[in-house]
């Protein structure tokens, strides 16, 4: 069976889900291929290992396409403050000090993709094709590019847009090289039971070995996230969850509080990676097909969102100037909307990561400095803080809370 249509967006992550609904009720016709639909949510469900912290910007993006109300009904954890410290220097931010009722949400990557998929389901413009596995992509550049599924359904679509993460098949097969590096460490993430109630705090620690950092969940929950060696990350991950829960007394400070419980754990390797350029004609590339960050302000699915935001309101741009919006000229508007914007927050990533992974006194000096000063220089503290929630710079329109429908 052929379907046509004008986009196909190959993942229905939280990224490739946003641009579909980005261009829900526009007049393309978009199909979304998603391999693995994610199970249905329940209030009495653990939480899922894997969180984002979503900043302002992407809580606009959500609301404003529809897909808040999918998060709020289920659940999210906000959080008001946010601390950095090392040795001598410290510095915490609070949403007060800007007049805002939050610096962020603590929220599933699971919930996050429900709530966008069932926003899907309000759009007749759209279809989901899931589960679906891709066998074959056949490119065309400039002209309809076709995907076979494994089932022999075939899709035609004008535009590809690549939202299937870091290894993007699409990304491949347009023939878009990358340029990456690891950064010899992994993190873990510890799924926790603690001794406080709610909190409204996310911290993050810097110590010899690598950063710790605490993450709020809703109620008495939180996750840990240890960043470490790849042979030391294995060798507590191995470990029965009462040996792990006193490694994390012995090597936490005070701040964590009882860890009463280790319910759960995962890892994953630190790498960045950048792809050449984000399109070509007939093709481009979102979130994570696009580019990976160093997770360390958890920046990785806000900068995703507002790619998708961005090639939202490019789409949309050409559709009402009557131009054919799959061709290079229009997608290389997204990619200077994005390209340059990302690759800045990857280059403040990494510099971070760099002077606070570094034991040189002069530069272990410098930074407890840095905080010292960033503690009571309010101007720029603030700045920080706005930067950190998405409120700084040009914005797409989405993240501004505006429609581009």
């Amino acid at each position: 069976m052929n379907q046509n249509f004008d986009v196909i967006v190959v993942g229905g992550g939280m990224v490739g889900a946003a641009v579909a609904c980005a261009l829900g009720n526009s007049p393309l016709k978009v199909a979304v291929i998603e391999s693995a639909p994610p199970q249905p949510f329940s209030p009495e469900q653990p939480h899922d290992l894997r969180v984002s912290a979503l900043s302002i910007a992407s809580k606009k993006i959500l609301e404003t396409v529809g897909a808040w109300q999918g998060i709020e009904s289920r659940r999210y954890c906000p959080f008001r403050r946010m601390r950095v410290w090392e040795t001598a220097g410290d510095t915490e931010f609070c949403s007060d000090d800007i007049k805002y009722p939050q610096l962020g949400y603590i929220v599933e990557n699971r919930i996050i993709q429900l709530a966008l998929l069932d926003r899907l389901a309000d759009f007749e413009n759209i279809t989901l094709v899931s589960p679906a596995h891709i066998k074959k992509i056949a490119y065309a550049p400039g002209k309809t590019s076709e995907i076979t599924l494994e089932d022999g359904q075939v899709l035609s679509a004008e535009l590809l847009v690549a939202a299937d993460g870091g290894q993007s098949r699409v990304r491949q097969t347009v023939g878009i090289g990358v340029t990456s590096w690891d950064y010899k460490q992994h993190a873990l993430v510890i799924y926790i039971e603690t001794g406080y109630g709610q909190q409204d705090i996310t911290w993050q620690r810097f110590t010899p070995d690598g950063p710790q950092a605490f993450l709020p969940l809703p109620g008495n929950y939180g996750s840990i996230v240890w960043y470490q060696s790849p042979d030391e990350v294995n060798r507590l991950k191995t470990l029965p969850a009462e040996e792990l829960r006193h490694e994390l007394t012995a090597s936490f400070p005070p701040e964590l509080g009882q860890v009463e419980q280790v319910l759960g754990t995962a890892s994953f390797p630190l790498k960045r990676q950048h792809a050449q350029s984000y399109c070509k004609p007939g093709a481009v590339l979102v979130g994570d097909a696009a580019h990976m960050i160093n997770p360390l302000a958890g920046q990785g699915v806000n900068i995703g969102l507002l790619d998708a935001a961005a090639l939202g309101e490019v789409l949309m741009d050409a559709v009402r100037q009557g131009r054919d919006f799959s061709e290079l000229t229009v997608l290389q508007r997204y990619e200077k909307m994005r390209r340059n914007e990302n690759l800045k927050m990857m280059t403040v990533m990494d510099a971070f990561y760099q002077v606070f992974s570094n034991e040189l006194l002069p530069i272990k000096i410098l930074r407890n400095l840095g905080l010292g000063l960033a503690e009571r220089v309010l101007p720029a503290k603030n700045m920080v803080m706005r930067s950190a929630m998405g409120l700084e710079g040009k914005l797409p329109k989405l993240a501004r809370g505006e429609p581009i429908i």
